[in-house]
């Protein structure tokens, strides 16, 4: 899948769980592919999809820094992004490697699709709307780039000039 995939789909399901968890779970999801350039830089290089993208490894780390003292839940964030980038891959015809000890690949839905297809973009899509309509079932208002132009002037946060500024700009 490509980057901008990847964050779609961990910003969004963040977001539904904690809008401060949105940043590093953006980071973990893009994990597998920057550090395979990090191992390259300090001269150690490796395919694309091998020992960064390993399946286990990421469930593993995933479910360790849920149970373990986590400082906000930052780490467990980065890891459970880490792995909703392993589970997107997993969906393209390659796969990513199950295990270190095992030669097979996991395959999600088959393994059907390939890299910068439509149907990549319309799972992000489908994924985002269904975080944002989670976020709306639970009431939570944190909603970043919709601001309520005629709430904050009616509120006195915004005087108004500001309010006709922006009045018709949805984000």
């Amino acid at each position: 899948m490509k980057w901008i995939n990847h964050i779609l789909i961990a910003g969004s399901i963040a977001a539904v769980i904690s809008p401060s968890l949105v940043a590093p779970a953006i980071a973990g999801a893009t994990a597998p592919d920057w550090m395979e350039s990090l191992l390259k830089a300090i001269g150690r290089p490796v395919k694309h999809r091998t020992t960064t993208h390993v399946f286990t490894h990421w469930l593993i780390a995933g479910i360790a820094t849920s149970f373990l003292w986590d400082f906000h839940g930052i780490f467990a964030a980065f890891c459970w992004g880490g792995f909703s980038h392993i589970l997107t891959d997993g969906m393209t015809v390659s796969g990513v490697p199950f295990s270190p000890y095992s030669d097979r690949r996991f395959h999600l839905f088959g393994g059907r699709f390939r890299t910068g297809e439509p149907v990549e973009y319309a799972i992000s899509a489908v994924i985002v709307m269904i975080s944002i309509t989670l976020n709306a079932m639970i009431g939570d208002s944190f909603a970043p780039y919709f601001y309520d132009w005629s709430g904050l002037y009616a509120e006195g946060m915004i005087d108004a000039s500001e309010w006709k500024a922006n009045r018709f700009r949805l984000m």
